[in-house]
């Protein structure tokens, strides 16, 4: 969904302060925001694996996990949805803590709705404008379902568009085992990869192979890490050679 769009900005709240939920309820609903609430990181990070939000704002002191906790296993698990942290830790070593934990902006308690309004609007409006995942000749949505091959659609199962993004996300970069397993088998055990879910991943890494192997770019096993995605130039040239 998008800033100006018909429907409702959807906002994931993590706070455990009740009277702030329900207060930030009411106020965002009269500026085009839909929000969600939860009151523990768990849960938050379960409600991130069932639906797609347009911005999280999450509090810092939560009752289970902490809230960098939370941030640090989305982005370790490739959920670049963006967060606000609204926090009643306003130092500012703890500001910078936040951010190079991967916040993308950081409020401290107290603080203005307006201010509010304007930074997660302005968040939604960077993350929206990034645009689509790009490598050799293949396209991704960065936030969608969708992969291109030039202007062709590729029909792609679930798991193997999870483990594509993976990788666009890191392109020319190893990314590990553990993580590629996180982001495509996401309600597996995160207690560690087996030989079974290890061979699972595997079959998937294989299946994507075949798929895009005309798109300019190759899957590389690093033995004992994982894998990168890479464009392969030979390739690219090859298939736009007349």
């Amino acid at each position: 969904m998008g800033v100006g769009s018909s429907r409702p900005m959807e906002v994931l709240l993590v706070e455990d302060d009740l009277g702030l939920v329900q207060a930030l309820g009411r106020a965002l609903a009269g500026r085009g925001f839909s929000l969600v609430s939860c009151s523990d990181g768990l849960e938050a990070l379960t409600l991130c694996q069932r639906r797609r939000f347009d911005a999280i704002v999450l509090d810092l002191s939560l009752p289970d996990i902490d809230g960098l906790v939370v941030l640090d296993r989305l982005r370790g698990r490739d959920d670049r949805t963006p967060v606000l942290i609204l926090t009643a830790r306003g130092a500012v070593n703890e500001r910078v803590t936040g951010l190079n934990a991967g916040a993308d902006d950081y409020l401290a308690k107290p603080f203005d709705l307006d201010e509010l309004d304007a930074r997660l609007r302005a968040l939604i409006r960077r993350h929206q404008g990034e645009g689509d995942l790009r490598c050799g000749r293949l396209r991704l949505e960065r936030s969608g379902p969708t992969c291109w091959v030039d202007e062709r659609l590729l029909d792609l199962p679930a798991r193997e568009i999870a483990l594509l993004r993976a990788l666009m996300l890191h392109i020319g970069h190893a990314v590990p085992r553990e993580r590629l397993h996180q982001a495509v088998f996401p309600d597996s055990d995160a207690a560690g990869v087996t030989q079974a879910s290890s061979d699972a991943l595997d079959v998937v890494v294989h299946r994507l192979r075949r798929r895009i192997a005309s798109a300019g770019v190759e899957v590389v096993t690093l033995r004992g890490v994982g894998y990168v995605l890479c464009e392969d130039a030979s390739l690219t040239t090859r298939r736009r050679a007349p």
